[in-house]
């Protein structure tokens, strides 16, 4: 939310940028740290599920890469096109509308019975967790006061390992003692039970029902701001002169380009790297001998690695600016993934190696949520969250496939491994390069 010096003390955007944070605005952030956490599960049950598919169906690497990478494409066409609907029809609608999408994806996915139909429904689902990881990104930012807004979003995205760690855990028993499928149901289940949560503690944020006027303003104003725990406000503020639109050109004009395409290009080649290790994991450990729910254990300890690094990551930037803090973390995630693909003694070696890539990696990702948050204004916060998410979601569907073509070629773990490291270590050149306005953020 940005709020000028010149706004009045009873502008809503100041009382809820300078007061201190009432506990129903925890409450708010704490169920959109569960979306995310949604996401999370939801994108790597897939995962999990992989080595079931390719046994139950002969798949073969370059064929189950593609469908591993359906999803993404369809997260990557959901950001940005749902990203900017959140900027025009407004953020709670758009992350209800995105539940429902996800619900009925992975209830769908439990009722396929061919690789076709599988990819179908994954790129469907994919559609609604892309809307959803750019809409609850602004929702968090706008429900946090000014003093919390980046811990608060790191905070949340940290939900995203979160998911992966607790529904991992969960999916590892159900595939010990059921098949794929049941990794959908509670996947479809849980987020079913979501909805009545947004609709009943989630108000449309002051920033976006200001952007966005219209005659009943005022009183949904007041409705937002006595459900967050504040006072009520007599007007609405005057209509700034020189807003931003709220169009997807306003991403592209001479002061917001750079900082568009340059968070775009790290978000694009940092996740390439970040889902070689959430993507191939579970295949690689059952390739070295190991059992189904073994691969699935090692695939929640990369999110464990991932929920412990994106905690520090939040303390951290509380005190550090978020460029030098990812630049770091980026150097340090590739290198902790190209020791992963050196190969591990054993279980136990493997299970620490693919930790420490995912405490790095996840990081990162974390990290680049704040910064993006912080990079565009509220009238396009939606729009700029959901373009570089959704653009940059194209290095999260390529990944896969890049991955399944490398090994496919005849290269060991190893090199694979190094090759895909490397967008990380690009990704910390684009920031290096961002204006430095936008990237010293605190």
């Amino acid at each position: 939310m940005d709020v000028s010096p010149s706004v009045s003390s009873d502008d809503p955007r100041r009382i809820l940028a300078q007061s201190p944070m009432r506990l129903a605005q925890v409450v708010a952030i704490a169920i959109c740290v569960l979306l995310n956490a949604l996401d999370g599960f939801d994108v790597l049950a897939i995962s999990f599920a992989s080595p079931g598919i390719a046994k139950e169906w002969q798949v073969e690497r370059v064929a189950l890469g593609a469908v591993l990478s359906m999803e993404l494409f369809g997260m990557a066409f959901g950001s940005v096109v749902l990203g900017h609907a959140a900027d025009r029809l407004g953020r709670r609608v758009t992350a209800i509308g995105c539940l429902c999408v996800m619900a009925s994806g992975m209830f769908a996915t439990t009722q396929v019975n061919s690789i076709g139909a599988l990819a179908a429904t994954r790129l469907f689902t994919g559609l609604g967790i892309g809307g959803m990881l750019a809409t609850v990104n602004a929702l968090v930012a706008e429900y946090a006061n000014s003093k919390w807004r980046s811990a608060a979003v790191v905070i949340m995205a940290a939900g995203y390992p979160l998911g992966g760690v607790a529904g991992g855990a969960i999916a590892s028993q159900l595939l010990a003692h059921g098949d794929w499928r049941h990794v959908f149901w509670l996947g479809a289940g849980v987020t079913a039970l979501c909805l009545p949560l947004v609709l009943l503690l989630m108000p449309e944020p002051v920033g976006a029902l200001l952007q966005n006027r219209r005659g009943d303003t005022l009183a949904r104003v007041n409705h937002t701001l006595r459900k967050l725990g504040h006072r009520a406000v007599d007007a609405l503020p005057p209509v700034e002169p020189e807003a931003p639109q709220t169009h997807m050109a306003a991403l592209f004009t001479k002061q917001m380009a750079p900082v568009t395409i340059l968070l775009t290009l790290a978000y694009f080649l940092h996740i390439m790297t970040f889902y070689f290790i959430l993507k191939w994991v579970p295949k690689i450990v059952v390739d070295m001998g190991f059992s189904t729910p073994a691969a699935g254990g090692i695939l929640v300890w990369v999110n464990v690695g991932g929920l412990a690094g994106s905690l520090l990551f939040s303390v951290l930037s509380l005190r550090f600016p978020l460029r030098w803090l990812l630049v770091a973390f980026m150097v340090a995630s590739t290198v902790m993934i190209t020791l992963f693909g050196q190969g591990q003694a054993d279980l136990h070696a493997l299970a620490w190696a693919a930790a420490a890539g995912g405490f790095f990696s996840n990081a990162v990702v974390v990290g680049l949520y704040a910064l993006v948050a912080a990079s565009f204004p509220t009238a396009i916060r939606g729009g700029g969250t959901g373009f570089v998410i959704g653009v940059g979601r194209g290095g999260a569907a390529l990944s896969p496939i890049v991955g399944g073509v490398l090994f496919q070629a005849g290269m060991t773990l190893g090199l694979v491994a190094a090759v895909m490291a490397c967008g990380s270590l690009l990704a910390a050149a684009a920031l290096l390069a961002l204006p430095r306005r936008e990237a010293e953020v605190h």
